[in-house]
């Protein structure tokens, strides 16, 4: 008898809920490490492994509790650092973007719906295919809320994840299957379109620093901010040459004939500057840091985050400017409206006497940035808490609530894209979101794959598990397959955004990366990010209405 089903370890397990807990997550994060022609389960696995060792004995479960505080803990950090970009994405460009994810989103439903009742398939089992087809798990963690909520017993909190369990394997290899068929019958050139999306804002520009020499003598004695006044550069002025003097460059800089000006922006907007004020000049004043230095510093104390730049008065307090923000991998111009983030790390220019002083005001520390504000994060996971409590009315006398999965998460993107509310700073740290964030996903998908995991074998071994195998597929090939033939070729837009934007109806990190190897470009990390919050929120919903509606 094979070790691990030895009584003697069964009943060990048993016994002990948190030595199961680190066995299914530890091995289910080595299982999704590995690759098999590129693609991995990545933290899924933990599910998997949870469901093998339910199957093995029936005593093998984590307590609710485990999987509820996963699924707040997880919602809520996604909502915090989702905010910002989910509302900013509601315009514009966005705003088609995220349409068409969300008419996807209510296709799929609608064909969930519509297969339900021609096959036969029970409302939960219809609300697990839906969340594994499209592959989110809080959509998965919303049906379970509900079934909880609605006192629908044991089996409904047993049977969507089971059909979660089908249909997500074929919900990821699905989509990248439709990416690569469709692309090659869309001859799509990956190259083109970069070259084509650079100047457009959808990606975004390398950074430079050049030096120019003022020779148009049409300028000399105009003030720095008067010419930006007038032509509204999208550049940062860094450090001006006068004569042996070098200065900070403010908004009261005058210049003259033959002054040496610092200018960083995208090449295309430093060109423009240089052609209209002068000339080039091989005489770099970066290099001269002995009366103006500059230093990278992190962005962590309470004083600057959630802030505008314009609303620091870094040139009034320090006599210094930002000229850039790195935020994650990305180089940004230091615009005079962005909002800084913890975390973000920022090119200060400042007299050298003062670097110490700026670098101060800004906190600079890792330390800071690998630690929660308990009472902040507590607040604010409830409100979300109370939010889901709230029932929201539906048509027919029925009525849902956004309970632990909707509330927290709707609470995370209204307080990330606040940033702050007076002194209290919502945002978190980037690596300490990332850190619950994997914590809580792992909790809620070891406990429930250890619930589910006797209920699981039993319909993989049965008729109606090819059943449920097949309306995924289906379901991942519609989703996948309309929106891209509706965004490329009807909407006409960039294939590459396009597989970012699929990326993100299915919120699924393996495809983006899956996209970014196709593309070799950022437009499906763009495209991604554009979607992802409000596929999230339109998933949970719709598999809410989906057990809901369906009996």
């Amino acid at each position: 008898m094979p070790f691990y089903y030895h009584p003697r370890v069964v009943a060990l397990l048993g016994s002990s809920p948190f030595l199961l807990l680190m066995v299914v997550a530890g091995l289910g994060y080595l299982l999704g490490k590995l690759q098999l022609g590129g693609f991995g389960l990545g933290v899924a696995a933990v599910l998997f492994v949870g469901l093998g060792v339910g199957a093995l004995d029936e005593t093998l479960k984590l307590p609710e509790l485990v999987f509820q505080l996963g699924l707040i803990l997880f919602v809520y950090t996604v909502g915090l650092s989702s905010g910002p970009g989910f509302f900013a994405a509601l315009r514009a460009r966005g705003l088609r973007d995220n349409l068409l994810v969300v008419g996807c989103v209510v296709l799929s439903g609608v064909a969930m719906v519509l297969a339900a009742r021609l096959l036969g398939i029970e409302g939960t089992y219809a609300a697990g295919l839906f969340a594994g087809g499209l592959t989110n798990t809080p959509a998965l963690a919303a049906v379970l809320d509900y079934s909880r909520d609605h006192a629908r017993g044991e089996a409904a909190l047993i049977e969507p994840v089971i059909a979660y369990s089908v249909a997500y394997p074929m919900g990821v290899l699905g989509v990248l299957i439709v990416i690569y068929a469709l692309q090659r019958a869309f001859r799509t050139d990956y190259a083109a379109e970069a070259r084509a999306a650079q100047g457009t804002g959808l990606v975004p520009e390398e950074i430079v620093d050049v030096t120019l020499r003022v020779t148009q003598t049409d300028f000399v004695g105009r003030t720095l901010g008067d010419l930006q006044a007038e032509f509204g550069w999208p550049v940062v002025f860094s450090r001006h040459r006068h004569g042996d003097e070098v200065l900070l460059a403010k908004r009261t800089t005058r210049l003259s004939e033959g002054d040496l000006l610092s200018v960083i922006g995208s090449k295309k907007s430093t060109r423009e500057v240089t052609e209209i004020l002068g000339e080039p000049s091989g005489e770099p004043l970066l290099r001269d840091r002995s009366v103006i230095d500059f230093r990278r510093v992190f962005v962590s104390s309470h004083e600057a985050v959630g802030k505008k730049i314009r609303e620091l008065s870094l040139p009034q307090r320090f006599g210094a400017i930002l000229t850039r923000v790195r935020r994650g991998d990305v180089d940004f111009l230091a615009r005079a409206d962005m909002e800084l983030e913890p975390g973000d790390r920022v090119r200060v220019v400042a007299p050298a006497e003062r670097i110490k002083d700026v670098s101060a005001f800004f906190g600079d520390s890792m330390k800071a940035l690998s630690e929660i504000d308990v009472g902040v994060f507590g607040l604010g996971v409830a409100l979300g808490l109370l939010l889901g409590m709230v029932p929201l009315p539906l048509p027919g006398g029925l009525s849902f609530k956004l309970g632990l999965a909707g509330g927290p998460l709707i609470a995370g993107l209204v307080l990330g894209a606040l940033g702050r509310s007076g002194p209290v700073v919502w945002h978190m740290p980037y690596n300490a979101n990332l850190t619950l964030r994997q914590f809580g996903l792992i909790l809620f998908l070891a406990g429930v794959g250890t619930r589910s995991g006797g209920a699981f074998v039993h319909t993989l071994t049965s008729g109606s598990g090819l059943v449920l195998f097949a309306v995924g597929v289906g379901l991942t090939v519609l989703s996948a397959g309309t929106a891209l033939f509706v965004g490329h070729k009807l909407l006409k837009v960039p294939m590459g955004l396009m597989i970012g934007i699929v990326s993100g109806l299915h919120t699924q990190p393996a495809v983006l990366a899956f996209s970014s190897e196709q593309a070799k470009n950022e437009l499906p990390n763009v495209g991604y990010a554009t979607v992802y919050p409000m596929a999230t929120v339109a998933k949970i919903v719709a598999a809410q209405l989906i057990v809901a509606f369906l009996p």
